[in-house]
Formats: structure tokens, sequence, C-alpha cells
């Protein structure tokens, strides 16, 4: 069961960066890799889903009871999956089929000690 939730936040944090990276080309020209903005927001949405409340039964970010990104993270996140997420069919369809399954996953409750 732990390789299993293991492996599912291996594949969120591998989408998010996929698509940091089709954002990043295409706005940035970072075709050597992303700029530094980009791995800065990268290795902080890395951070932030490893340490997730919820762990592996966390849902996508966009129906998260908790927003533990700060405002101008968030914001940024927010412009990157606008931007990549119609493309990920495209580009990574087994991956945005994957995103989409997860994204139709009920948020778990906070229970009695409520958000932060």
């Amino acid at each position: 069961m732990r390789a299993a939730a293991s492996r599912r936040i291996d594949r969120e944090i591998e989408t998010v960066r996929t698509m940091i990276g089709m954002y990043c080309a295409a706005q940035h020209g970072g075709a050597a890799g992303l700029c530094e903005n980009c791995a800065e927001l990268a290795a902080y949405a890395e951070r932030r889903v490893r340490a997730c409340r919820f762990g592996a039964d966390k849902p996508t970010c966009q129906r998260c009871p908790v927003h533990c990104f700060r405002p101008e993270s968030r914001e940024a996140i927010r412009r990157v999956m606008r931007y990549a997420g119609p493309r990920m069919a495209w580009r990574h369809p087994v991956m945005a089929l994957r995103h989409l399954l997860v994204g139709r996953r009920e948020a778990p409750t906070l229970g009695k000690e409520g958000a932060r």
C-alpha cells in the first residue's frame, strides 16, 4: 500500500513538472530546461505535494479544501495549468487522462482540526 501511495504522489509531481516544462518552453523559451522562476515553482510545488496532509488520498489542488500554496505561487501554478492543461491531451494523453480521473475524486474531509 505504501509503495502505491508513493507512486501516486510521484505521478502527480511528474504531471506538474511536465506542465511547468510545457509552459516554460512556450512562454520563456526554455528549450534547454526550466528557467529560474519555473524551476523554483516546480521545486515549491513538489515540496507542497509531498507535504500534503491528505497524503496519497489528496485530491487535485483545485478540489482541495486546504490551499497550502502561497498566494503568488498559487496564481503562478494557475497560469501554468490554464496554459498546459488543454495541451496535455495532445502531448501527454495518458498523463492527462490520469489527471482527469484523479480530478473526479472527492476531496477528503478535514475532520476536527479544520483548515490551517
